[in-house]
């Protein structure tokens, strides 16, 4: 039997050795990759949660009308928390007595809903509406009028609500 039989030469094993090694290398690489588009997924799904929030929360703002009056303030308050949540309580009332008393019906139409920051678990958005207000039974001429908010979006319990809702003027 030759001298070194069933070993691998010294060249196989340093060539054995680099392989492994790229393989190593590789497979760090590819779940650095991974974790990186994991969180470049997380960040644009965080942005488009906050965007929709922003946009439904606004909706709900421009379309109320006094059949649905009791519907459309629980979807207010549905949208809303912290501070503007607060706001609607207090004001919730006053705007089903008058939505109901003057026969109002305002349609609402999202024109342009803009990302301006995103840190954590709060994002600043800038919304954009408009609203065609009519009052039934009246002969004055429907009214529309414009929008701009800019809006604080929080995510509270995973889901993202506006907890702040500031007319631009």
């Amino acid at each position: 039997m030759a001298v070194g039989a069933g070993r691998p030469s010294r060249p196989l094993r340093v060539a054995g050795l680099v392989l492994g090694v790229l393989i190593a290398v590789l497979l760090a690489a590819a779940l650095w990759i991974g974790g990186q588009l994991r969180d470049a997924q997380a960040a644009a799904d965080d942005r488009e949660a906050a965007l929709r929030a922003a946009g439904t929360h606004a909706m709900n703002l421009l379309s109320v009308g006094y059949r649905t009056v009791d519907a459309d303030v629980g979807r207010i308050l549905d949208t809303s928390t912290g501070p503007a949540r607060a706001e609607y309580v207090r004001t919730a009332e006053a705007l089903r007595r008058t939505t109901t008393e003057e026969k109002v019906v305002q349609t609402g139409a999202l024109r342009a809903v803009g990302l301006v920051s995103l840190s954590g678990d709060t994002a600043r958005v800038m919304v954009v509406g408009d609203a065609v207000i009519e009052w039934e039974g009246s002969k004055n001429a429907p009214q529309e009028r414009f929008y701009r908010w800019t809006m604080e979006v929080t995510r509270t319990g995973g889901k993202w609500l506006v907890s702040r809702a500031e007319l631009v003027p």
